[in-house]
């Protein structure tokens, strides 16, 4: 497959990612043009577009970090929505492509919605990234002030907490532990997750990690 990237079609290579100059408007004309497909992802940034076709280990690592947060929220009996794909974009701003967020502490204001206005609307509390391709960058999500951002790089996962900056701006900072699980070792566990999945397979490694939070507290 050959990288295409026009106002009548875009297509990339698997493990292929573009990083070009561009303006809102680029970023709408290259969003259009996939269709209804979900491929490439596309980012907007800064006067930047950033287009990306994952791997199919992207996809597969981001389906285990999603399902042990779905266990972990199951176990505290918490109500939650959650989705993917789903496409994040403010005006002029930024448009981003998440692989996975979650409506926690909130989760009331996206239960039965099929769109989400961002201008109006209460952003995700919680969004999960995979970066294989360096595509990913915490700082895509501080305009949508989503409370916590996890990025899994090479089976290692980083947590990040939104926080104001002297400015009355907002940035990320790096963080021990979630504000949802706050006694749990995320990384240790997702690292096992991972770990299991790899070699025995990833029905098995979720059944054995639901049953384990049941029996003993991880």
């Amino acid at each position: 497959m050959y990288a295409v990237i026009s106002e009548q079609q875009t297509q990339l290579p698997p493990g292929t990612m573009v990083r070009m100059p561009g303006t809102w408007d680029d970023y709408r004309t290259l969003c259009a043009s996939r269709g209804d497909r979900p491929l490439p992802r596309i980012k907007y940034r800064n006067g930047e577009i950033w287009l990306m076709n994952p791997m199919p280990r992207h996809g597969r690592e981001a389906n285990i970090l999603a399902d042990m947060a779905k266990v972990l929220l199951d176990n505290q009996d918490r109500n939650y929505e959650a989705f993917t794909p789903i496409t994040m974009e403010l005006p002029e701003e930024g448009g981003i492509e998440p692989d996975y967020c979650f409506y926690i502490d909130q989760w009331q204001a996206a239960v039965g919605r099929d769109r989400i206005n961002w201008q109006v609307d209460p952003p995700p509390d919680l969004v999960l990234e995979v970066d294989v391709t360096s595509y990913t960058t915490v700082a895509d999500y501080a305009v949508y002030r989503v409370s916590e951002v996890w990025i899994l790089r090479n089976t290692k996962l980083t947590i990040y907490a939104l926080v104001k900056t002297n400015d009355q701006g907002y940035t990320y900072e790096a963080r021990t532990h979630s504000r949802y699980f706050p006694g749990m070792d995320l990384q240790r566990i997702s690292s096992r997750l991972f770990q299991s999945a790899s070699t025995q397979g990833t029905g098995v490694a979720i059944r054995q990690f639901r049953q384990s939070i049941r029996d003993t507290d991880v």
